[in-house]
């Protein structure tokens, strides 16, 4: 009988660098063996010939333009069919695996009440600290918020749980399932992709599964308040209510904008004591 195969799909657009670090740690894991896909949304940067030239073994799908997160990985998908694979990852480009990164989630996948399998993801510029320990989507009061984020690794993080959704930056799947449920939808250009995924599995009778043996560690400054970027937050917001008005979320429709500032100032609220608690921290070391 033959053997699984999984394929791991690398989006890329521009940042060569940190798709050359993504790929050098993907070179990293040994078991079990898997295809790596490179998709890229028609970077200006000269990625591909790079990568190219520095892992000859990747697959590379090069697009003619950006497709966006959700039209760059279902393109990728769509190249990989008829080719007997089994199970999918999707891999953000600016990140780094664990070695041992990959058999946590295709454990998981091999449930049957298991849609979808994610890591716990770490900030690579502060290793120890999370950045997503599992995702809280509450539909009554339009609630979508990581566990954990910026809060230290610990005990409390190494329970494997379902939770409300998985986010984009690595999501492991069986193939089956992803076909299914329609794959990402494109009409989320930017954010929301993951939950609205993430919605259509659960409303499949399955989980989303969060899995803390597999650990990666994602390009996002703890400390620079990126997250917080106004810009960013009304994208993000958008995406919401486009994720409330397609699954029929009316109470998150209605309470998200109403209760929007008094999360936003929250998160800056908790931002300035994060940055408070490390710089205390920094001046006692």
């Amino acid at each position: 009988m033959r053997g699984e195969k999984t394929a791991v799909i690398v989006l890329s657009w521009n940042g060569a660098a940190d798709t050359l670090a993504c790929l050098a740690s993907l070179a990293k894991v040994e078991r079990p063996e898997f295809t790596t896909l490179l998709v890229d949304n028609a970077s200006t940067d000269g990625t591909v010939a790079l990568v190219r030239r520095a892992f000859p073994q990747v697959e590379i799908l090069e697009l003619p333009r950006n497709l966006g997160f959700a039209g760059g990985n279902n393109a990728a998908f769509r190249s990989l069919r008829g080719r007997g694979f089994d199970s999918v990852v999707f891999l953000n480009n600016d990140t780094v695996v664990d070695p041992e990164f990959l058999q946590p989630l295709l454990d998981e996948l091999k449930k049957a009440w298991v849609g979808i399998a994610v890591p716990k993801i770490l900030y690579m510029d502060d290793p120890g600290r999370i950045w997503y320990a599992g995702g809280v989507l509450k539909p009554a009061t339009g609630l979508i918020a990581h566990t954990g984020i910026r809060q230290p690794d610990g005990p409390r993080f190494d329970m494997p749980k379902p939770v409300g959704y998985a986010t984009g930056c690595c999501v492991a799947m069986r193939c089956r399932v992803f076909e299914e449920v329609g794959g990402f939808d494109e009409r989320f250009r930017m954010y929301g992709e993951d939950a609205d995924l993430s919605v259509k599995v659960r409303h499949c009778g399955l989980a989303v599964m969060y899995q803390p043996a597999s650990r990666i560690w994602h390009r996002v400054s703890a400390s620079s308040g990126g997250e917080m970027n106004l810009g960013k937050q009304l994208r993000k917001s958008g995406a919401a209510m486009t994720l409330f008005a397609k699954h029929g979320m009316f109470g998150g429709l209605v309470l998200y904008p109403l209760l929007l500032p008094f999360r936003a100032l929250l998160g800056l609220l908790r931002f300035q004591l994060f940055m408070r608690a490390s710089s205390q921290k920094r001046e006692d070391a």
